[in-house]
């Protein structure tokens, strides 16, 4: 969109608005309607409520994201698994950290869709002409939503993305003046700015402490704050909730004083307080302006659902899916296999809640996981870092109190709808756990060997006349981090399964880093115009074009007169025609011949189970199935060693 993130500006600001505080900022359509719901209006309540909503969006938004936090920027990037790839070289076991954070952001992703279109739907309700709209009538038009929202995934947001930021800022400006407008129906309301009501509401109120899962769903937005550091710049997101702070706080503030006008009642469950404070004649645009805003809310969360899959495939913790680039905008993407994932996922939660109330009770158990496990992997950044030990346990003690506190309001949710989101992030992060372990298990069988034994052998090949040519290039992707080694299911390929005769031989390795957008490669020339390896050290935000760009080095080294890559047939050598290249790729299958544990056999059948739904070898490398060969070969993690076989001699 051409603007900088690197530096605050208006664009920049306007563009944080509409990407990063869609969650956040539609969570004053439901969080006092669960604060309050069931409850008699009470001055400890109400004030008390909005204390708790103070200073958890102090504590935990401003302080533990926007200050803290976003300080671990990854080369611009933000996210679980931004701030796990700049910790793993240090401690590998922090990836289940990531694990189990990036499954619960994702199944976070699955609720919220739901639950801010269908608070937003049944706000029609506040209208006398719609008192009477039937809960059948707004599941529709929540699915109708949802469904065109998937549908248009696949074309990318570039577009309408321009009016995202626009729309956010009206939907800001709405809460702020909606607020002001009813903080003088009770002056006392302001009293909530002393924490004094906060500790008094959930120590001594019938139970108190419960309330704080209905406060914690003010800040389930706050891990997109980081996850888009990519998109908007620290600048940009630190100065834009300086305004989305005060409208929110401005607002909840609104809807607490005019909640003290109805103390001794009980809000009935189709009122809204956010709705109940707008003026009738308002009330439809209200209602078209929290769906707008809703739906880009929902949009945010797929986007950013998008680009963690993405980052969980470069890692190596999420098996290949197809990934579609439908604009030219730097991180816009679109995964088919997840968009039909999220919308089953959303339109299943729809279905089975069908009220907002009732999804409140599943909402933000998950993403109070993945902020805890965003405070242990920031402690280990900070560790990493050198930061002194006393800040670092100081930082642990303060989230670990409030975001175990907040765990455990919301266990109180797991019965009425939590487990439904705990069963998601479950099964995603199963998912990415045996993806992980299998890789584990696999490379105790990879074998490497010496590259240099086989060069004299390789080349008498190539020269071998008698074998027939199998191509002029010969090309095969490589694991070998060690550019001195090769792995012996290559030189088995080469020489043993069927002599592979070739004028030269190339072996690309690709090494995935922790800086996001790096894109580099080198070249070893080991024989020249004979045996080459290419490496190429690709950022966990790039996609993997081998073919594309296996290209551009060929290109580069013929321009630099380091590689000839004439055909050496006669004929077609005198006519200077460019020799084939021929691309191999092992695709392994379980053996028979293995003697597993039953943990490891069940990791290793659930890893093949899981390969052969997701991208197969050369499409995960980005390369021309038209030049690639897949060979099979049989994948022996544990031999059987305790085979008895006896001979018998037969006497005639």
């Amino acid at each position: 969109m051409g603007i900088n993130i690197n530096r605050v500006s208006l664009a920049g600001l306007v563009v944080a608005l509409g990407i990063i505080y869609g969650d956040i900022g539609t969570s004053p359509l439901y969080v006092f309607k669960a604060i309050v719901g069931g409850n008699p209006i009470s001055d400890l309540l109400v004030i008390g409520g909005i204390s708790c909503i103070i200073w958890t969006l102090t504590l935990q938004t401003t302080v533990k994201y926007v200050i803290l936090t976003l300080r671990a920027d990854n080369k611009g990037e933000g996210g679980i698994f931004s701030l796990y790839a700049l910790v793993r070289r240090h401690a590998k076991w922090t990836v289940i950290f990531g694990m189990i954070g990036g499954a619960a952001l994702l199944a976070d992703g699955i609720i919220t869709p739901p639950i801010t279109v269908t608070s937003a739907i049944e706000g029609l309700r506040t209208l006398e002409v719609f008192k009477d709209l039937s809960q059948l009538t707004i599941v529709k038009i929540v699915l109708a939503i949802i469904s065109g929202l998937f549908i248009m995934q696949q074309f990318g947001t570039v577009s309408i993305g321009r009016l995202f930021g626009p729309i956010m800022v009206l939907w800001f400006s709405m809460l702020g003046i909606l607020g002001i407008t009813h903080i003088a129906d009770d002056l006392s309301i302001f009293k909530a700015f002393s924490p004094h009501y906060a500790i008094e509401l959930l120590t001594t109120y019938p139970k108190g402490f419960l309330i704080l899962g209905a406060v914690f769903l003010c800040t389930t937005g706050a891990e997109a704050l980081y996850s888009d550091l990519g998109h908007c710049g620290k600048g940009n997101i630190r100065i834009s909730w300086i305004f989305v702070k005060t409208c929110l706080i401005l607002n909840y503030l609104g809807q607490g004083a005019w909640l003290l006008t109805q103390k001794g009642q009980i809000i009935p469950k189709d009122q809204n307080p956010f709705f109940t404070i707008m003026p009738e004649w308002f009330v439809i645009f209200g209602v078209l302006i929290a769906t707008m805003a809703s739906i880009i809310a929902s949009q945010a969360l797929i986007s950013g659902s998008f680009t963690l899959i993405s980052e969980a495939m470069r890692l190596n913790l999420w098996p290949k899916l197809r990934v579609n680039y439908p604009t030219e905008m730097r991180g816009q993407l679109y995964i088919p296999g997840i968009n039909v994932m999220l919308f089953v996922g959303c339109a299943a939660i729809v279905l089975i809640f069908q009220e907002s109330s009732h999804m409140e009770a599943a909402y933000g158990l998950s993403i109070t996981i993945c902020m805890l496990m965003t405070s242990c992997l920031f402690a280990f950044y900070l560790y990493t870092r050198r930061v002194w030990i006393g800040w670092i346990l100081l930082y642990l003690v303060v989230y670990f109190t409030i975001e175990f506190s907040f765990l455990f309001a919301n266990l109180v949710k797991f019965a009425h709808g939590g487990y439904v989101t705990v069963i998601v992030a479950g099964a995603l992060f199963l998912v990415m756990m045996v993806w992980f372990k299998s890789r584990k298990i696999k490379n105790r069988y990879v074998e490497f060997v010496r590259l240099e034994d086989y060069l004299p052998i390789m080349q008498e090949l190539s020269n071998d006349t008698t074998i027939p040519k199998y191509a002029t290039h010969l090309v095969y992707m490589s694991s070998a981090d060690n550019p001195k080694e090769i792995e012996h299911k290559i030189i088995y390929s080469i020489l043993n399964k069927k002599p592979k005769r070739a004028d030269i031989y190339w072996f690309v390795h690709v090494d995935v880093v922790d800086e996001p957008y790096l894109s580099e490669y080198s070249v070893q020339t080991i024989i020249p115009n004979e045996v080459i390896r290419v490496e190429f050290r690709l950022g966990f935000k790039v996609e993997q074009r081998i073919n594309l760009m296996f290209r551009m080095v060929v290109e580069d080294m013929v321009r630099n007169k380091e590689v000839n890559i004439t055909s050496r047939y006669e004929s077609l050598s005198k006519n200077n025609v460019v020799g084939d290249f021929q691309f191999i790729v092992m695709e392994k299958f379980l053996s028979h011949d293995n003697d597993l544990p039953l943990y490891e056999r069940m990791i290793m059948k659930m890893y093949f189970f899981l390969k052969k739904i997701s991208l197969s070898e050369e499409r995960g490398f980005g390369l021309d199935s038209s030049y690639v060969t897949i060979e099979k070969y049989p994948l022996v993690v544990a031999p059987v060693t305790n085979l008895q076989l006896k001979r018998i001699v037969h006497r005639f």
